[in-house]
């Protein structure tokens, strides 16, 4: 049986201004969205075909609430993968993304650090192709 990762968790303060971000300013797609009862949903978004899915789960309690956007440890700790660096990138900045640094050139590829509605940071990357 071969094995991937499905989703990622992600804390977030409210369901909708979560989804607001990612779909909206970020373009990911609306996986799913379904009442669990209780005032819990069950919220999947993905950047697209192929990629990791998140889950995006409401904190429950103060000790949640308190890692909302600290999950990485103010590290960059999510990757988004792009094959047009250039247009995302204006896209996101265009839709209010707020991005942490100029983009720079590296041996590895174009990259820029963002950072998420609740200050979780994130590259944006376009990786070199190998020749």
């Amino acid at each position: 049986m071969a094995q991937h990762l499905a989703l990622l968790s992600l804390l977030v303060k409210d369901y909708d201004e979560a989804v607001a971000f990612y779909v909206g300013k970020l373009g990911f797609a609306l996986v799913e969205d379904s009442e669990l009862g209780g005032g819990k949903r069950w919220v999947v978004v993905s950047p697209g075909p192929g990629g990791s899915r998140f889950l995006l789960a409401k904190a429950s309690d103060a000790r949640q609430a308190a890692l909302v956007g600290e999950q990485g440890g103010g590290r960059v700790w999510l990757f988004l993968h792009t094959d047009d660096f250039a247009a995302d990138h204006a896209r996101m900045t265009a839709a209010g993304v707020r991005f942490l640094e100029a983009p720079r050139h590296e041996v590895y590829g174009s990259v820029a650090v963002f950072e998420d509605l609740y200050g979780n940071r994130w590259d944006l990357l376009q990786p070199k192709t190998k020749a």
